[in-house]
Parts: structure tokens; C-alpha cells; sequence
């Protein structure tokens, strides 16, 4: 048996069957797994993770909490000793339970923002007016060129073009929120294809930095709440 077909049979055995989430966090765990030892990836990893089981939660697949996750460790260390009765010791419980502690961690951190996120950045995309659009797209490129100049070298288009980007980069923010899944397999495939053009992968930082930027100042000049326009730059950042 491979550990997916193992943790299926026993979670089904421990009563767990029911629980739908387990599904999502166990079609991330391989990757999870494989960036153990990189903490960006694997919080980038987990991030992702907590947006699939907010959409979860949305649909009655229980609920995200302490005992919730802890019920996948028992399962999860159920099965590899299951898979591995000869080899299986101490050092390897002990290993296998700090990376689901510190995966816990990083799910705890994120419950309940993804829908608050989503609900305050659909609010802000809906409101811009025409004028904060075009401000958002000219100020988008003015600070980006501004930090990194070599960028100029590989936006060449039309401005009709180099607006139509900004718009749908602000589109695939709230995209990522409502479909993840779909989101993540798109932006994988657009990132492939900007290697295989010979975009510096160095430019992706300042870029981003750049549009939360102007973002920034686009919701610090709104009249909304101090508290409303922090959760709608983070919800952007993020």
C-alpha cells in the first residue's frame, strides 16, 4: 500500500472518513513533505493549504480546529507505521510529529482569514473607481521601473497591453481566494512561461512590491476605518 491508500483505510477505521478536509491537507502533504527544510515553501505551501480548507469549512467539511488537525496526526502517524513496522522508531515519531507541529502552526495562524480577506479585498476591487484605475496601473509601473530599470527591457507592449497586465494581476488576487486549486495550477504555468521567455526571475520581487505599494496608497486615501484599510493591504499582500 502507498501512504495515501493507507491513510484513507485508516482514517475510514478511526471514524474520520466523514471528514472532508482531510482530503485537501492530504493532496498537499507531498509537497509539504518535500519542503520540510525550506521554511519559505513550506509556509507558502501551508498558505495555500488554508485556503482550501476555508472553502472546506464553507461547505460543512468540519471545522479547523485544534483537535480537527490533530486527528490528521494520529491518522498520518498511524499509517507510516503501518508502512514501515520493521523501521519505524522513535527518531522517526519524533521527526514526523515536529513537521506536522509546525505545519498546526501555520494552518492555526491563518483560520478565519481567508473568508475576512476575501470579503475586504472584493470590497476594494469593487470600488475603484475609473479614475483610482488608471492612478493604480500608471503608479504600477512608474514605481516598478523606478527600482528596477531592466524591467522597462521586457514590457515593450502597447500601454493598452501593460494596463490589461495590472488589471488582471488585481482580478487574480481574489481569484487565488475563491479558487485556489485552479489559481495555483494557473500562476505555476504563467511563471514557466516567463522562465522559458528569459524573464529575470529577480524581478518578480520588486514587481509585487510595487503593486502592494500602490495599493497602499490607493486604500490610505479612502475614507474607510485605520482597521478596514490594514486588513485590505493585507489581504492584498498576502
Amino acid at each position: 500500500r502507498t501512504f495515501v491508500e493507507m491513510f484513507r483505510f485508516n482514517s475510514m477505521v478511526m471514524g474520520f472518513s466523514s471528514h472532508t478536509w482531510m482530503a485537501q491537507v492530504l493532496d498537499s502533504f507531498e509537497a509539504i513533505v518535500e519542503n520540510a527544510a525550506n521554511t519559505q515553501r513550506l509556509q507558502e505551501e501551508c498558505d495555500v493549504l488554508s485556503l482550501h480548507l476555508a472553502q472546506c469549512r464553507g461547505k460543512g467539511g468540519g471545522q479547523q480546529g485544534d483537535m480537527e488537525l490533530q486527528r490528521f496526526r494520529a491518522v498520518m502517524l498511524a499509517s507510516l507505521r503501518s508502512l514501515l513496522p520493521q523501521d519505524w522508531s522513535s527518531t522517526h515519531e519524533t521527526a514526523w510529529v515536529w513537521l506536522w507541529e509546525s505545519v498546526e502552526q501555520r494552518l492555526r495562524a491563518e483560520v478565519g482569514k481567508p473568508a475576512s480577506h476575501e470579503r475586504a479585498l472584493e470590497g476594494f476591487i469593487v470600488g475603484l473607481t475609473e479614475g483610482e484605475k488608471g492612478q493604480l496601473r500608471r503608479g504600477l509601473y512608474q514605481r516598478f521601473f523606478a527600482v528596477a530599470p531592466k524591467g522597462q527591457n521586457f514590457f515593450k507592449q502597447s500601454t493598452t497591453r501593460l494596463h490589461f497586465i495590472a488589471d488582471r494581476v488585481v482580478e487574480m488576487t481574489l481569484e487565488m481566494y475563491r479558487q485556489p486549486k485552479k489559481m495555483v495550477e494557473d500562476m505555476s504555468a504563467l511563471g514557466l512561461r516567463h522562465v522559458a521567455y528569459g524573464i529575470p526571475t529577480d524581478l518578480f520581487p520588486p514587481f509585487v512590491a510595487a503593486f502592494v505599494e500602490v495599493v497602499r496608497d490607493l486604500v490610505g486615501a479612502s475614507d474607510a476605518a485605520a482597521a478596514e484599510k490594514a486588513t485590505v493591504e493585507e489581504s492584498f499582500r498576502w
